[in-house]
């Protein structure tokens, strides 16, 4: 039934999907005291209070684009796409050694893989949803013609080590929260955040340089642009002083356009089997 509704809504031009967005983010941020309570306290933590207005309906958006993202025909997706900053990518790929890319759930984060893919292979991250009637539709959505899935298991991190060592690029969501034994606290906006290593491990093992890349939602529907970011910073020290940089950079690439930040994700959340930040300190 999901996969209908959504094929039906993948019909409908851009600029009706977001505006119908633009509603439903502020009927869910009415409707819902735990939603609206975490958005504002994550934008304010943050020191952008004044993107709440505008962080209500770009959530709506990010929600209501998904027919289009992930249904309608790749050809006509591809069209509302620009694409900034390509020779940064074109360079690392004629070094053959690779490329991770570091994506965070800035702007409409689904469509940077699909952009990337459609240029040359690209293996992404992926966690099956935990309700099983959305697997048909992001596994089926997803799938896309150079668009590779790696499980976010043991098996899926030695696929993607294989894409690098073949000299071909993989994504990853940097502040996607992980699994118990597959991350450590580090700083996020002045707040511990459960922060993944895999990032700084693949660029260690691999010397494969760090390229961050966004998409940013253009105005009344207009499309996006995907923009490529060198990382400039060092890795180094330990396992935590790493995650700290990476999510400095994150940081610094939110602040590009922080209405369109998912600040309602669960981002400080503790995973089952993980000690708090407290206890770990004690």
């Amino acid at each position: 039934m999901l996969v209908i509704l959504f094929r039906f809504l993948s019909v409908f031009p851009l600029p009706i999907l977001h505006g119908l967005g633009s509603a439903l983010g502020w009927l869910v941020y009415l409707l819902s005291s735990g939603y609206r309570q975490r958005l504002k306290d994550h934008i304010s933590r943050a020191g952008f209070s004044d993107s709440l207005r505008p962080a209500i309906m770009e959530a709506g958006k990010n929600l209501m684009e998904l027919p289009f993202i992930w249904c309608a025909n790749p050809a006509r997706v591809l069209r509302t796409v620009k694409v900034e900053n390509w020779e940064l990518v074109q360079a690392a790929l004629e070094a053959k050694k690779g490329v991770i890319f570091l994506t965070p759930h800035l702007g409409c984060f689904e469509i940077v893989a699909q952009t990337i893919a459609a240029k040359t292979p690209l293996t992404v991250l992926y966690r099956p949803p935990r309700k099983a009637a959305l697997k048909p539709l992001i596994e089926g959505a997803r799938a896309r013609e150079g668009l590779m899935l790696a499980p976010a298991n043991l098996s899926g991190v030695r696929i993607m080590l294989k894409a690098l060592k073949k000299g071909e690029l993989i994504g990853l969501l940097p502040d996607q929260v992980p699994q118990q034994g597959e991350g450590v606290w580090a700083n996020f906006f002045g707040k511990p955040g459960y922060t993944m290593t895999l990032p700084a491990k693949m660029h260690t093992m691999t010397g494969a340089p760090i390229i961050l890349t966004y998409a940013e939602r253009l105005p009344h529907g207009r499309g996006f642009v995907v923009r490529f970011v060198a990382f400039d910073a060092i890795l180094e020290g330990d396992a935590t002083q790493q995650a700290n940089t990476i999510n400095t950079a994150m940081e610094q690439l939110i602040a590009r356009c922080p209405a369109q930040y998912f600040w309602s994700y669960n981002r400080y959340k503790t995973p089952d089997g993980v000690h708090g930040p407290e206890q770990e300190s004690a």
